[in-house]
């Protein structure tokens, strides 16, 4: 049972997230191509389906950024029809996922390579959004976006003011909104998203001004947008194009999701994820996204850290939050349809910006050297260059590379216990292959126990596993744990006692 405090607090939270939820949705529909009903149709199917399933209670879904790329290319190429029975598919195969327990391999997956993808993602949208933002139409690559500048730019100095002009004007007022307010915004107003400041300020600008520029076209009715996916549709499906583009979206969805989940649960001291039944909530949630016409969802980090901030306790929250979006849609169309599209680019600019964050490549330079670097940075050239499959294998198969003298050796974890500590003895090698045991040994830690993790008879440790090992410890930090480290011998390889020496950093 539920108590009325905590009620009270997950109402004010869902609140907060559906004021971060709406300038996402509309925005990432309009990157993705596709009409803004398909955003706000998932967004309702993450808030109301995978909010009861799913397992991070806090965690919330909706469309995301990160595949707005690849939507954008798919639906330029095959039709927006195409992604109903691609989406069934995708959510078929993380359903599977679930239900074969792999939700934690997703986990070994190399940083550099993940940030290193949602980087290249995050040039691409900005590249895509500043053809928006000038009221132009973005082409579907990084390259073609870079090449058509020239024309875009050239339309906005036209002759007089021009309508690019001024829909210029609008977007660049409402990313100085956005960001002013989210630098300066009191105290008092701080769970106001910079988001729906930066969308009211280019919607009231507009409206006020009657200004022509291009506007949201919202349906008369969210059901008449529903488009239910064909035979013929499903028929297509073993075309080799559709095909990658069905894995892909698995991937990195899940991808995604998984790596939002381990970000939240390092955010509140509450129930921590159930990764592989998360995994079934979004194949559940995608699946119903295909049936009904809509975008790919995922677990989003932007809203997931709002809905903590503002003080979620339970998945009641993000459920809300799906009911807020349906009655604005059912009740409010015509204020939706105020929004101009140059607005949310904006918004879509910051949201690509925030993507790419350098701090992470400091961090693996500073933390682990010059190869993670270099796999991050070949990933992000190869997803902007080229595409974001050719990027992330590239990442991958870097990764691979960096570990393979050691892929041979295995890791051993010997465990000593008793009444009031456990001993762990990290022994051998350990690398991204041996992260999905790693992580099971220490999440399914009895509490109340003092740990003990020795690496004395550990030879290597790539940086896949160390910040494996380096999250988990700040987590047992943040709940008031007592973590010893003890140190590997002199002799042992060179990354080892850097690495070492900042893991007991965490838990001094």
């Amino acid at each position: 049972m539920i108590s009325s405090s905590v009620l009270s607090r997950d109402l004010a939270s869902s609140l907060v997230v559906f004021l971060v939820a709406i300038p996402l949705c509309l925005g990432i529909a309009v990157a993705s191509g596709v009409p803004v009903a398909m955003g706000l149709i998932s967004g309702i199917v993450g808030g109301l389906v995978v909010g009861l399933l799913a397992g991070s209670p806090l965690q919330v879904s909706g469309p995301a950024a990160g595949l707005a790329v690849i939507v954008f290319g798919f639906v330029e190429q095959y039709g927006a029809a195409m992604l109903g029975p691609v989406l069934i598919v995708a959510g078929l195969l993380q359903v599977l996922a679930g239900f074969l327990r792999i939700g934690s391999w997703f986990r070994a997956i190399s940083p550099a390579v993940v940030h290193g993808m949602l980087a290249g993602i995050g040039i691409l949208i900005i590249l895509g959004q500043i053809h928006v933002l000038m009221g132009a139409r973005p082409a579907a690559g990084g390259i073609e976006n870079v090449t058509a500048m020239e024309q875009t730019f050239a339309r906005v100095w036209g002759a007089g003011l021009t309508r690019e002009a001024v829909a210029l004007l609008v977007g660049l007022i409402s990313l100085l909104a956005m960001i002013a307010w989210e630098k300066f915004r009191p105290k008092s107003l701080m769970l106001v998203p910079g988001a729906l400041v930066g969308v009211a300020a280019g919607t009231i600008l507009t409206v006020g001004m009657q200004l022509p520029i291009a506007r949201v076209e919202v349906p008369s009715s969210l059901v008449e947008s529903i488009t239910l996916p064909t035979l013929d549709g499903f028929a297509r499906m073993i075309e080799p194009g559709i095909i990658v583009t069905t894995l892909v979206i698995a991937v990195i969805a899940s991808a995604e999701t998984l790596l939002s989940s381990a970000a939240v649960d390092r955010m509140h001291d509450g129930v921590r994820t159930r990764f592989n039944k998360e995994l079934f909530a979004q194949g559940i949630g995608n699946g119903l996204c295909g049936l009904l016409g809509a975008l790919p969802i995922t677990g989003v980090i932007v809203r997931s850290s709002a809905n903590i901030q503002a003080g979620a306790r339970t998945r009641a929250s993000a459920v809300l939050h799906g009911v807020w979006i349906l009655g604005l849609v059912a009740l409010l169309p015509q204020l939706l349809a105020m929004v101009p599209l140059t607005a949310l680019a904006a918004v879509l600019l910051v949201t690509g910006w925030r993507l790419i964050s350098l701090h992470h490549v400091r961090h693996l330079f500073d933390h682990h050297g010059w190869v993670p670097v270099g796999i991050w940075t070949a990933t992000v050239a190869m997803v902007v260059l080229q595409d974001l499959l050719v990027g992330v294998a590239l990442g991958l198969a870097l990764s691979i590379l960096e570990i393979l003298p050691h892929l041979r050796r295995k890791l051993a974890i010997d465990r000593l216990e008793d009444e009031e500590s456990i001993h762990l003895d990290l022994v051998g090698v350990a690398t991204c292959k041996d992260v999905p045991v790693l992580l099971n040994m220490l999440e399914t830690l009895p509490e109340g126990r003092k740990i003990t993790i020795a690496g004395t008879r550990l030879h290597y440790l790539d940086h896949t596993s160390a910040e494996t090992l380096r999250d988990w410890l700040k987590r047992q930090k943040k709940s008031g744990r007592l973590v010893e480290i003890e140190h590997p011998p002199v002799g042992r390889h060179r990354r080892l006692k850097p690495i070492f020496e900042r893991l007991s950093e965490e838990v001094a």
